[in-house]
């Protein structure tokens, strides 16, 4: 007689919990769990709780409004640093000079992660004491300059879960960080005070891709003392003009490879 064997529990959620975030990532933001549910050929229940673990997990969010289904933070984060230009650094790396330069302070090209923001390019400023190595460190998005921005114009969607203080000074009251991303909308750039570190200061602008999201920002960052209030509005558009910038070169660039 046959030995009949089946797939074990867990290979089985794996499998299922993959056919679920395909489904998800073809679906073009029109399904819901019930109509996933009836896609996938599963229980309701079996699939709600698969899509539990895929929200918890960064894979999939649900629209507030429809409770329609669609591709996670963890997802678009890593979309857009595909769409990414390899040669970010090297084609901002002039402006970003200009800025240490003129500003004093350091200047970083930033980008988002399922975990927050990222930094992966630097230059330094003229001062001693502020000067630190950011390459590679992850902050979350309500607490950083940059990451506000990405919060602010929805490139990324605000957690449902409790926001968390690095500093006793960190936006820990959602009603809080939901003003501070309305004014961050209407200036244009995003502002840390005291949140990632007490101290320091931070100021950001958005870098948009052709099709105008968000795809990596420009931040100032530097001691509070010298990072004062009074300079908020001049640095804060100085962001925005060299973001601009960055954004058409990373347009023009990609106009000229589609031409050659």
């Amino acid at each position: 007689m046959m030995e009949v064997t089946t797939a074990p529990t867990g290979t089985q959620a794996i499998d299922r919990a993959a056919r679920l975030l395909t489904l998800v990532l073809e679906g073009d933001g029109r399904l819901t769990v019930g109509a996933l549910s009836d896609a996938a050929n599963l229980p309701k229940s079996t699939t709600s709780r698969l899509i539990g673990a895929l929200e918890r997990h960064g894979l999939v969010r649900r629209d507030p409004a429809d409770g329609t289904l669609r591709p996670g933070p963890a997802i678009d984060g890593y979309a857009r640093r595909a769409k990414l230009d390899d040669n970010l650094p090297e084609l901002a790396h002039d402006l970003l000079e200009g800025l240490a330069a003129s500003s004093g302070e350091t200047v970083n090209i930033v980008v988002s992660t399922p975990r927050g923001v990222e930094q992966i390019c630097q230059v330094e400023g003229a001062y001693l004491l502020g000067s630190t190595n950011w390459i590679g460190r992850v902050t979350p998005f309500h607490a950083a300059a940059i990451g506000k921005c990405f919060l602010a114009f929805g490139a990324v969607p605000l957690a449902s879960g409790p926001l968390e203080a690095l500093t006793p000074r960190t936006l820990t009251s959602r009603a809080d960080l939901v003003r501070d991303l309305e004014r961050t909308r209407q200036r244009g750039w995003g502002l840390s005070v005291d949140e990632i570190e007490l101290g320091l200061t931070a100021i950001g602008a958005p870098i948009r891709g052709a099709d105008g999201r968000i795809i990596a920002g420009i931040s100032i960052a530097g001691p509070s003392i010298r990072l004062s209030p009074d300079r908020f509005d001049q640095l804060g558009a100085t962001l925005v003009r060299a973001a601009d910038e960055i954004t058409e070169r990373l347009g023009h660039r990609h106009l000229e490879e589609g031409a050659a």
